[in-house]
Parts: structure tokens; sequence; C-alpha cells
């Protein structure tokens, strides 16, 4: 993986039935929708960040001003076709390597860019994915800009598996710590906003990190 500027793309896409419907990621947690934190969480990471989202990009910038809604490259296929956007996207701007995060994961540590960035680098790789707990969390990466033309091939087959690609290219994986929760905790049903609701409520320094 080269050096270089990164910049990142939050995948706000998806249709949330576990979550009853609508936009899941502007679900409030703590008074305030939970995309504001998973931004707020990479902004100081990275030189620039725009959402992978179809339909009204309003309902996002909403929360975001000034943040670029990117409509995905190849429609109903999943959520690596947002991750191609990005890379496009990337690569307009000039960057390098492009982060990738789910808007549904509003603990996402402040060290994720730089510890991706260290695993591909020492593994020689195209790009670095992230593991807590022996599980890989596939739209957790980091991505080489050049990895644009053989991701677009790949949908282009009617492949849609985001493992299946990082295997393909060899990604190397980085290791992250569960204490004192898993930073990738996704937030897909009412019991899981729940749940985050608690742990704001104990991790006080948590809840400054992200206002």
């Amino acid at each position: 993986m080269r050096n270089g500027k990164t910049v990142a793309v939050i995948v706000a896409g998806g249709r949330a039935r576990r979550m009853g419907g609508g936009d899941k990621t502007l679900r409030l947690l703590a008074g305030r929708p939970m995309l504001a934190y998973v931004w707020a969480a990479i902004a100081p990471q990275v030189a620039h960040i725009a959402l992978s989202g179809n339909g009204p990009p309003e309902r996002f910038t909403g929360v975001l001003p000034g943040v670029p809604v990117l409509a995905d490259a190849h429609p109903d296929q999943g959520p690596l076709a947002g991750v191609l956007a990005g890379l496009r996207w990337a690569a307009q701007n000039g960057a390098s390597r492009l982060l990738t995060v789910p808007g549904d994961t509003p603990f996402l540590p402040d060290t994720l860019a730089a510890h991706l960035s260290r695993a591909a680098q020492a593994a020689g790789a195209p790009g670095a994915g992230a593991r807590s707990a022996e599980r890989r969390h596939p739209l957790v990466g980091l991505w080489d800009v050049a990895l644009a033309a053989p991701l677009s091939a790949f949908l282009a087959a009617g492949e849609r598996t985001v493992e299946r690609f990082l295997c393909t290219h060899a990604f190397a994986v980085a290791d992250f710590p569960t204490t004192p929760r898993d930073p990738f905790m996704n937030v897909n049903t009412p019991e899981d906003l729940a749940q985050a609701e608690r742990i704001l409520r104990m991790s006080p320094h948590a809840f400054e990190r992200h206002v």
C-alpha cells in the first residue's frame, strides 16, 4: 500500500429490516443521530469524508452539512457498490487510500486508520481489514485506490460478497482489542440500540469523545 492522503467513506446504505426499516444510521443514540458518532470517530483520522447512500441526499446532509453523498456505482449490488463509489471519489480527490466504515458502528477506535495502515504495510498488501474477537468486519477496512478497477470488474461479473473480494486480493488483517467493549459493535436492532445507550451511560469519556 502506498503512502499518501487517506480519505474515508461511511457506508450508510442498507434497508435496516431488523431495525424496522428506514435509515438506521439516523436513529437517535443518546439524543444524537448514530451517524454523527461515526463521523466524529473517524474525522480526525482522515483528510476528507463522504457518505455512501442512495436516495435523497438531504436526509444525510441535514445531519452532516457539507459532507458529499455518493450514489452507488452499481445499484442493488450491496455494500461493495458503495465502496467502489468511494474509491472513485478518493482518486478524484488525489487520495491514495480509502478508509471504509459502516454507518452503524458508533464506537470506532481513534487508531483505526493508523492500525489498518500498519497492517497493510507490514504485509505488503493492497489493503487491510479489521478483526476483533476472531471475527472479521469486512466493511471496516483500508483500500488502495488502485483497487477500483478490479472491484468494478468483480461487480460487473455479478459478484457482491465483500469477504470474497478481500480474500481474492489478499487483504491483511488488523486485530483490535475488545475491552472495554468491541469497537466494531453493529447497531442492527432496537435491542442493540438500547445496549449502545447503556454503554454511553456507563462510559462518559466515550460519550465526550463523540459530541
